[in-house]
């Protein structure tokens, strides 16, 4: 069963489900291209790790770096020669390494990297130093003979400054060798997602993504239907009054209608 929504699930912006989410979004997507751009580019899903660092809000680092000072607690204890002067104890912050994932369509003879996309998580966009890795890469793409696409399908956190506060969501191409302008997708909630053009080498043209269809296949594959709690609230932040009310709405229809497909012993309440 499809998503209750006509463009972007805001139920899938829970960052505890992004992962899975985010992965099978990736395949979906290089599945689609690499039917339109074979046998003359190759797409390749690439992965880069990355370390979050649990006690420190919105922080990640490629290498753990930084440590938690506690007051000394050991007692002074006499050495062979002299007295030792007690040490402050150092303990490291809990850390997880995310794996993040993208998408590199590269030249079938040469190997050259001809485009770059990346769907944004939100560890991407993280306050402050929490999307420098992010930030970084944005920038050595943009300047180098790669195409950049990135994929914004969550409302919440930092958003390219060019283009911040817009949409609710948004798709991003720069071309290789064109300083400016950058094509701009801007859909928001009620929205259906765009088709997008994803450039490649002369003498190709353009080859259309369309980001509705991705979505639609990764969500009836994954079965979300199922696995989402519709019940609630969506994740934050938090909606626009009018749009909070056009979600319950979608989702009072959307599950009376699945009540009536599904049989008798599935059906709760």
């Amino acid at each position: 069963m499809r998503s209750p929504f006509p463009g972007m699930d805001p139920y899938l912006e829970d960052p505890d489900g992004w992962r899975g989410f985010h992965a099978r979004l990736i395949v979906t997507i290089s599945d689609q291209l690499t039917a339109r751009v074979a046998p003359n580019f190759i797409v390749d899903i690439e992965e880069r790790v990355d370390i979050i660092e649990f006690g420190v809000p919105n922080k990640r680092f490629i290498e753990p770096d930084t440590y938690v000072i506690s007051k000394p607690v050991r007692k002074l204890r006499e050495a062979a020669i002299g007295t030792i002067t007690p040490a402050t104890l150092v303990e490291p912050f809990s850390t997880e390494r995310v794996v993040e994932r993208y998408i590199e369509l590269r030249d079938a003879k040469t190997r050259e990297v001809v485009t770059v996309i990346e769907v944004l998580s939100p560890t991407n966009k993280a306050e402050g130093k929490g999307s420098e890795t992010f930030q970084n890469k944005r920038e050595k793409v943009m300047h180098s003979n790669a195409h950049w696409i990135e994929i914004d399908l969550l409302r919440g956190g930092e958003r390219f400054k060019l283009v911040a506060g817009q949409s609710d969501y948004i798709a991003l191409l720069k071309r290789a060798h064109i300083e400016h302008p950058y094509e701009v997708w801007f859909f928001n909630l009620r929205d259906k997602m765009p088709t997008i053009a994803v450039p490649l080498r002369p003498p190709f043209q353009d080859v259309p993504l369309d980001l509705q269809v991705a979505f639609d296949v990764t969500y009836e594959r994954a079965r979300y239907a199922d696995s989402v709690d519709y019940a609630v609230e969506p994740p934050p932040p938090p909606l626009r009054e009018e749009d909070a009310a056009w979600v319950r709405e979608r989702v009072r229809e959307w599950m009376n209608a699945r009540r009536k497909e599904l049989p008798a012993d599935r059906q709760s309440g």
